[in-house]
């Protein structure tokens, strides 16, 4: 998404801090986890909270790298386990490890109040609690980590706030180097503001891209970027003088924009036209959806089918592959010798 006043140079100090070091705050960790998706720049992070039995905060995507990154940064880095694994909104990017640390670690899974459904199919048999709006996760040391429920992003969206550091990690409903997308405007810009009466706040924490430093210089630049957008649609309807499309209104305002974010933009568009539309300032001129064709929805099921069963067993083939590889390495090499050359001292060991 675009850039929000500002947001150079900060990002830029704050990427030279967390590359300086892992540590946030005294109980505050960043296992920064590199990216290539334009919808999540830079990096994907997962946070670790408290000593001993600690928190871990959005566990990443189920893809390997994740999961190595997240083990890797236990067994060299940390002297502490995973008890609990809190995910800030049910995105799969976010929420699509949460079985495996469950089975990984134990841990207990933490999920949103609004996102119980969301997840359905993807949460754990067992150990799943759920976090509402004003809970207190206490942790080793005195560490208290308050819940925050924070719409705007996607319904269930919540932050994580430790006052006495001043620590707010907020997923994406901010990110660190670009706006972000939104599903209820209205919704959005009122948690920008509960966010931005936040008391004590120091550093942002966000799922993507560095720390944001400067908080509440880029809460009120978040802010600035949805009315100065308002304000460009508004514009554009008024200059176009009859009924559009949102990806009209979205190919205009974001001429420049990575393909590959069209959409997330035009979600966007469409986020500001339904509260303009609410608020009476639009005329609607209702679309016509295409009928569903059972017979193609069908056969797009049963290709998904497949696909789904061709990645499983590829993944199983990979996995027996690198089991085959550790015990080659732990056993004799018997497949290469009939009879294995032998050796035996000609005179003495001190000669």
């Amino acid at each position: 998404m675009s850039r929000p006043p500002r947001l150079q140079a900060a990002a830029s100090t704050a990427t030279m801090r967390a590359e300086a070091s892992m540590r946030v705050s005294p109980s505050v960790r960043a296992v920064q986890v590199p990216d290539e998706n334009p919808m999540h720049p830079q990096c994907t992070t997962i946070y670790l909270v408290g000593d001993g039995q600690a928190l871990a905060i959005d566990s990443g995507e189920a893809v390997d790298r994740y999961r190595w990154m997240l083990r890797g940064y236990l067994a060299a880095i940390e002297r502490c386990e995973i008890a609990l694994a809190a995910v800030t909104h049910h995105h799969a990017d976010h929420a699509g490890n949460l079985r495996w640390v469950r089975e990984a670690f134990g841990a207990s899974v933490l999920v949103p109040r609004a996102a119980r459904s969301l997840l359905r199919g993807k949460l754990p048999r067992d150990g799943v609690e759920v976090l509402a709006d004003g809970q207190v996760i206490e942790l080793d040391g005195g560490v208290r980590v308050q819940v925050l429920e924070t719409p705007g992003h996607t319904r269930d969206s919540l932050c994580f706030y430790i006052e006495s550091e001043g620590v707010l990690f907020t997923g994406d409903t901010m990110l660190g180097s670009t706006t972000t997308t939104v599903s209820d405007l209205a919704a959005y810009r009122a948690t920008l503001r509960r966010l931005l009466d936040l008391p004590n706040l120091k550093v942002i924490c966000p799922g993507h891209g560095p720390l944001i430093v400067d908080p509440r210089e880029r809460i009120h630049a978040y802010i600035a970027h949805r009315d100065e957008r308002e304000r460009q649609i508004l514009e554009f309807l008024e200059r176009a003088g009859r009924p559009v499309t949102s990806w009209e209104i979205m190919l205009a305002l974001y001429p420049d924009i990575h393909p590959r974010l069209r959409r997330a933009a035009d979600n966007n568009v469409r986020a500001h036209l339904e509260q303009l539309a609410r608020e009476g300032r639009l005329e609607v001129m209702p679309g016509i959806p295409r009928e569903p064709d059972p017979a193609r929805r069908a056969r797009e099921a049963e290709h998904a089918r497949e696909q789904e069963r061709v990645i499983r067993l590829a993944r199983r083939y990979e996995a027996e592959r690198r089991r085959a590889l550790i015990r080659a390495q732990e056993n004799p090499p018997t497949a290469e010798w009939k009879r294995p050359p032998r050796f035996r001292l000609i005179g003495r060991a001190r000669d």
